[in-house]
């Protein structure tokens, strides 16, 4: 919704989009297979789409800032590998207690995940693609080392422990689920209601303006790298029950999605604008359309990231008109 100059609200077809294409897909993939709308294959897409919900909550606050981050797909990998390393040295004086003390090492790899991202954007002035590029190739590269161009699976007496973090569930709701919801929420709090959600939204407007209105632009790019980095943790530890392991393939490609999701969420690239709900939809547009692809024979579940980069480049030329 926009506001006009009296304070009232009008329909806005932008804020709208990412909704209504859902709906669209929904209907369509209906009339195409009926099992499309089963609850059993609803469930599984949107628990798979939670963890491309939940990274790109953050890296709505990031992209709204005006900055970019390539790293996430690494960074999910690398967090898991610490996780499992951990939860797995730990498990012979703590037993089950590895569990949640691998998860508050996530967060904390996360934070500081994010924060070295941010530092190297804002203190370094390194433009956001390079260095988010850069820190790419560095996580894959420890995981890879880490795993020495295997696994690390997590051990076998936390393993049954572990395994409702994914495959549970609360009152029929799938945990995943129930985690991007939270996520979504805090997300939506922070960017809608605080002075940091303002702030962010006009760094990413006018970054000079910000800057001569007081705001720190150092400051606020910083956190939003720093939140994305949360948010990959929390991801990261939702998805290691459900492979047990980590790989140097984990996480692959994630990056592609997370963006793409954004983008057809309605945040603006170029910063300035953030739409969280849109977000959410995004993520579940793309994990819907990957599951059409797999229930249909019009086009091979092989093109999946093919049709994904179609539709950013379309998201973005309607970014491009509409503006």
């Amino acid at each position: 919704m926009s506001a006009r100059s009296n304070g009232q609200h009008h329909f806005s077809w932008t804020d709208a989009g990412p909704f209504l294409a859902l709906f669209a897909l929904l209907v369509a993939g209906f009339l195409i297979n009926p099992d499309f709308l089963s609850a059993t294959n609803l469930g599984n897409v949107i628990t798979r789409s939670a963890y491309v919900a939940i990274i790109a909550v953050g890296a709505t606050f990031v992209i709204s800032s005006g900055g970019l981050d390539l790293s996430v797909g690494s960074m999910v990998a690398f967090i898991a590998g610490v996780t499992i390393m951990f939860m797995n040295m730990m498990a012979p004086s703590l037993g089950l207690w590895a569990i949640p003390a691998g998860m508050v090492i996530a967060v904390i790899a996360g934070l500081l995940c994010g924060l070295a991202n941010g530092l190297i954007v804002t203190v370094g002035r390194i433009e956001p693609f390079i260095a988010t590029l850069g820190t790419m190739g560095i996580f894959r590269a420890l995981i890879t080392y880490m795993t020495d161009g295997g696994t690390i699976p997590i051990d076998r007496s936390l393993r049954e422990a572990y395994r409702p973090v994914y495959f549970g569930a609360v009152a029929g709701i799938p945990v995943p689920i129930l985690l991007s919801a939270l996520v979504a929420v805090v997300g939506a709090f922070v960017l809608y209601k605080t002075k940091y959600g303002r702030k962010c939204a006009a760094v990413g407007a006018n970054e000079d303006v910000a800057r001569y209105s007081g705001i720190s632009v150092v400051k606020t790019r910083t956190i939003a790298y720093v939140i994305q980095g949360a948010c990959v943790a929390v991801a990261a530890i939702c998805y290691v029950p459900r492979l047990g392991a980590a790989t140097p393939t984990t996480g692959q490609f994630w990056e592609l999605q997370v963006i793409t999701a954004v983008v057809i969420g309605g945040t603006a690239l170029r910063g300035g604008k953030g739409r969280i709900w849109g977000t959410i939809a995004g993520a579940v547009i793309l994990e819907l359309i990957a599951n059409l692809m797999v229930l249909s024979d019009f086009v091979s579940e092989y093109l999946v990231a093919a049709v994904q980069g179609v539709i950013i480049i379309i998201a973005m030329l309607v970014q491009r008109f509409s503006k």
